[in-house]
């Protein structure tokens, strides 16, 4: 499953783009909280600066193998870099937002 922000002609460049990789499992609780919370923050604080990827580990083993997974949901954050990871539902926004860079 994959999500993108819409862009327009003159969108952002790569190095302003976030992309991110949501790892979850099926629909359980925590995976719901999750993937909304991300899809919240994105759009409040990310519009059209985005790229979100859902990965249900369930579904698609092969990704969970390769990224070494030990917990879900797992949110990393690709670029721009440097690489960050978060686990859990995502709830906390101001904890979430400052990791990502977004704030200080």
């Amino acid at each position: 499953m994959s999500q993108s922000a819409p862009e327009d002609a003159n969108g952002p460049d790569d190095s302003e783009l976030y992309r991110f990789r949501l790892y979850v499992t099926g629909a359980s609780t925590y995976s719901v909280r999750a993937i909304a919370n991300i899809k919240h923050i994105c759009e409040t604080h990310l519009p059209g600066r985005y790229t979100l990827t859902i990965i249900d580990v369930h579904q698609q083993k092969q990704f969970a193998e390769s990224v070494q997974i030990i917990a879900l949901p797992l949110l990393i954050k690709e670029a721009p870099w440097p690489e960050r990871r978060f686990i859990g539902d995502l709830s906390d926004t101001d904890k979430v937002l400052k990791g990502l860079g977004i704030i200080g």
